[in-house]
């Protein structure tokens, strides 16, 4: 069955493409829906015209989401989740948590645009940003453990800490809590 599409569905089409659907999800889901209409000949036609008189306000979406692809080209992501001892996380990473943090960046982009394979290890990978039919964005981003930057961080911000402290005034301090506790 061939039909119009009246809008974005994911998986299948943009809008305003002619595309081959079985006859039953046409009939019963896209087309009570308002999704796609049969494509009759007049639908054609009406479409054809529709689209000459669309053509500027196309290439200005376009445009705009070229341009929004551009700034995504320069971003790099960093990801923080649980991970076992083994280096596997808990769960995946998924669409939601890159749209999340491309959200904290300024970029509204909904989570139904962003593509990404499995992701259930930490290290490098790279999800795709689907902005419109002839544009689209790598965005390159680092699973990383969630605890790991604090756990290096916190040792070497005591360390000098202890070290300096006990050589100045505070021997006595220590030396007094070390008694406390054994008492």
């Amino acid at each position: 069955m061939e039909i119009i599409l009246k809008e974005d569905v994911i998986g299948l089409g943009y809008k305003n493409d002619i595309v081959n659907v079985k006859s039953g999800y046409g009939r019963n889901y896209l087309i009570p829906t308002g999704k796609a209409v049969i494509a009759s000949e007049s639908a054609k036609k009406v479409l054809a015209e529709n689209l000459r008189q669309q053509a500027v306000k196309l290439a200005k979406i376009k445009a705009e989401a070229q341009a929004v692809a551009d700034k995504l080209a320069g971003v790099a992501l960093t990801i923080a989740t649980k991970v076992s001892n083994s280096g596997s996380i808990y769960g995946s990473v998924n669409s939601l948590q890159i749209a999340d943090e491309l959200q904290k960046l300024g970029f509204d982009i909904d989570r139904k645009k962003i593509v990404v394979k499995d992701v259930k290890t930490v290290g490098d990978f790279v999800a795709v940003v689907k902005l419109h039919k002839e544009v689209s964005a790598e965005v390159p981003f680092t699973v990383v453990a969630e605890g790991a930057p604090a756990v290096e961080e916190t040792p070497v911000a005591e360390a000098p800490v202890v070290e300096e402290t006990p050589a100045v005034e505070e021997t006595p301090a220590t030396e007094e809590t070390a008694e406390e506790a054994a008492e």
